[in-house]
This record gives structure tokens, sequence and C-alpha cells, in this order.
């Protein structure tokens, strides 16, 4: 099954929107692809038979210059334990946010997404199973935040959650718009949030042979020993920001935490540029990604100053184990996190 994280592609959210409501064409055929010009132009077919436009569309795919209310939830995870609270935070940029309606959505494994609640001024209560305050929606008319609180945590109440707001497009009519989504983790009471639960790098860097044969190189970046298993992982290179085209293994658990790795592929002029693995976990040091640099292909590999991809981590994890590497058709050259720390 797909990471529920991963919106833009994720076969399961293209079924939910349309049981929601169904248009006409199939969301998932390849000539509908373009899942913001596809629903866009479907809202105006629409616009004149529904009071309001039951279309969903998620902010994280719309395109510059629509002008409208942008929503994001920076916080891909958020772990807490049972029978604790959990804050979830939608920021919320709006020309006017003190009067936008912010809604509250849960979508569980393998079900459609759920209305909770919505707010537009004063705090929100809604109960749940008897609790009269189980959710509670505010909003923070200073910082332009929308927070939706889940009081007595328990194991049910793992989703991913969503703010949304509806937002009027010129010529095509309501549309309700969805940032990104959090997955809420409930931690049971063995569990120990103590320690660190951060994902532990090791680089692997392209072979002479692969170099040599084929005029490419393929970095590869493997994490290990993190908890939750929410993960995103992006390569760029050093000086741009723009986001490469990448490939990612499955996210696999060991014993009670998860591991997981990524590559890059590059040709041409790329192999003279630096390139980075950006790695985006909730309980990554100091709460910011880590950077993870790779050095340019064409240096000798004996000569590398690869020392800055340990400015996250101090302590050095253990090996990756032979079987993480069996996964890739590559061949790698293996720089021992030890060795980068020293």
């Amino acid at each position: 099954m797909n990471n529920p994280m991963e919106l833009s592609r994720s076969p399961l959210l293209l079924r939910n929107l349309n049981q929601l409501h169904p248009p006409a064409t199939d969301l998932t055929s390849p000539a509908n692809r373009d899942l913001t010009s596809y629903l866009v132009n479907w809202g105006a077919s629409q616009a004149n038979k529904m009071p309001l436009l039951e279309a969903v569309i998620f902010s994280s795919l719309l395109v510059f210059g629509l002008g409208q209310a942008i929503l994001e939830q920076h916080e891909i995870s958020v772990s807490r334990a049972r029978d604790k609270s959990a804050h979830i935070s939608c920021n919320v940029s709006a020309k006017d946010f003190n009067s936008e309606t912010i809604y509250w959505y849960w979508q569980k494994p393998d079900q459609e997404i759920e209305y909770l609640t919505d707010v537009i001024t004063n705090r929100v209560q809604v109960p749940l199973d008897g609790k009269n305050n189980k959710f509670e929606a505010s909003k923070n008319t200073h910082t332009s935040p929308s927070t939706l609180k889940i009081n007595f945590l328990e194991k049910e109440d793992e989703a991913v959650y969503y703010c949304g707001s509806w937002n009027w497009i010129d010529n095509s009519g309501w549309i309700k718009m969805f940032a990104q989504g959090t997955k809420l983790i409930v931690i049971p009471p063995d569990r120990s949030l103590n320690v660190d639960i951060s994902p532990k790098p090791t680089i692997f860097l392209p072979s002479v042979t692969e170099r040599e044969l084929h005029k490419a190189g393929t970095y590869l970046c493997l994490l290990e020993d993190f908890f939750p298993d929410v993960i995103k992982i992006d390569w760029r290179e050093k000086d741009d920001e723009t986001i490469l085209k990448s490939q990612q293994g499955d996210t696999v658990k060991t014993n009670d935490t998860y591991i997981k790795f990524s590559w890059l592929t590059v040709t041409g002029a790329s192999m003279d540029k630096e390139h980075k693995c950006i790695v985006k976990h909730e309980w990554n040091k100091g709460g910011v990604d880590q950077e993870i640099l790779f050095p340019p292909q064409k240096k000798e590999l004996t000569a590398i100053n690869s020392t800055k991809a340990s400015l996250r981590y101090k302590d050095a994890p253990q090996p990756p184990s032979p079987r993480a590497s069996e996964h890739s058709q590559h061949s790698f050259s293996c720089i021992s996190w030890g060795s980068l720390t020293r």
C-alpha cells in the first residue's frame, strides 16, 4: 500500500475523490493526470448544478497564480502517548484569515475522508464516545494558524488529519482545498519517546565500474532506526531548490523501528555537482530537515571530504545490514558513518 502521506501519487486518494462526488471521467486515467486542471474544468461544468461545488483539491497540487488561500501542514506526523492530547496545526495564508472558515477532516486507513468540525472565530468542541471535548478546533488570529486538538488519545484516533477551506476560482466556482495532511500515531504505554528515534543515515557512493562503464553514478541514502514510519525524502543539487526525480524503497519494520533507502542516479554535467538527500522526520534533532551531502562523482573516492554529511549527528550508527543493498541493481562504495564523523 502506498504511504498515506504521498498524496499526489496515492491511488487511494484518487478513489476517495471519486467516492465523494464521482465525475464522469476516471481520475486515474492517463488523460487526467493533471489533477488540478481536471478538477478546475470539472468544477466549471458543475457550478450551475450545485449550491456549492463539492470538488476537492489538495493545495500542494495548486498552480501558482490562483491567488486563493494557501493551507500548509508542515508536520508530516505527530506521535503522542495514549490518554494524552495531540495538537495538529494548519498554517493559513489568506487575505482575511479572521473570516476564513477552516474545516477539519480525518481519514483512517482504507476508509473515506470524513468531516470532523469547522471553526471561524471561537473555539469549537466536538463530542465523541461520551467525551464532550474529544476534538477542539481553534484559530489564532495573530499568527494565522488553525489548530485541532485531539484529547484522551486512544488507538482508534490514529488517522491522517487534514485542514481545508473553500475557495472561489474565477470561471470555475467553489473548490475545496486541503493541506498535505498530518498522520497521528498513538504510542502504547510501554514505548519510550525519550530515546533517539530519528533517522540514522549511511551513504553509499557509486562504484568506479559504474562511472567508467555507464558514464553515470548512483547515490544511495540508507536511513535506519527511526520511528514512526512516516518519512519524506527528497533529492536536490546542493545550490538548487529543484526537487530531482529519485527512487525509494519500501519502509521496512525492523524490531520496533524502521529502515528505508532512497537513491538518485545522475549523468553528464550533473556528475560534477554536489547533491544532497533531504530527510524530513518528526524526530529529527532540532526539528529541522537533515541535509546529507554527496560529493561530485568525478572526484576520487579516497579524496572525498564528507564530514559535512554528519552535521546533524554525532553518534555513529551500526553499518547497514547486507539485506539493505540487495534491493538495488547497482554496485556501490560504502562510506561508513563512523568515518564521516572523524
